[in-house]
């Protein structure tokens, strides 16, 4: 049985759970999030508690049971705290402005990158190098950061480009180290 599958979802206070048939449906202080179930697995509610379950364990119903318990927890911590991805622009002449909803990048290009926002996500810029996605959507906050990071990723030699804060880029030595 799946590790992952078994577990069962915590309801925090303030988050309500609907259960339709195949269908899940979220709602928490920051919105709502919706879920199609694979039809062959049973989703049930009790005392702030969400359970997944399934009837057999055919291949397809195994590989969806911990997706689906997964899925649903990630709703769950949307709707109730939100989701942030924070990325850094590194590189002389880098940097970003918010104008209304959309971001205006500064990347060495001749022109400026426009990024507008997605239904659902927000925009942070705490200073000209920094910038926080924020959303309830997991998938959606990813999507965004890597879509932006996507704009200028960083390059191996001199570091520049757009990077997730913490993570390690692997630098390369150039024309020295031969």
């Amino acid at each position: 049985m799946s590790r992952i599958g078994k577990k069962p979802v915590q309801i925090p206070a303030g988050v309500e759970v609907a259960v339709d048939g195949s269908h899940v449906t979220v709602k928490g202080p920051q919105g709502q999030l919706e879920l199609d179930v694979y039809k062959k697995l049973d989703v049930t509610v009790e005392d702030g508690v969400l359970t997944v379950s399934r009837p057999d364990d055919e291949r397809e119903t195994r590989a969806r049971h911990g997706l689906t318990r997964a899925l649903i927890q990630n709703m769950v911590t949307g709707v109730s705290e939100g989701y942030t991805k924070a990325l850094e622009l590194a590189g002389v002449g880098y940097r970003v402005q918010l104008k209304g909803t959309s971001l205006e990048l500064s990347l060495g290009y001749s022109h400026p990158v426009i990024y507008d926002a997605p239904a659902g996500i927000t925009f942070e810029v705490p200073d000209n190098t920094h910038i926080n996605v924020k959303g309830i959507d997991k998938q959606q906050v990813g999507q965004v950061a890597a879509e932006i990071r996507g704009k200028r990723p960083p390059e191996p030699y001199k570091g520049k480009g757009i990077h997730y804060v913490g993570e390690h880029i692997r630098r390369k030595l150039g024309k020295a180290a031969k």
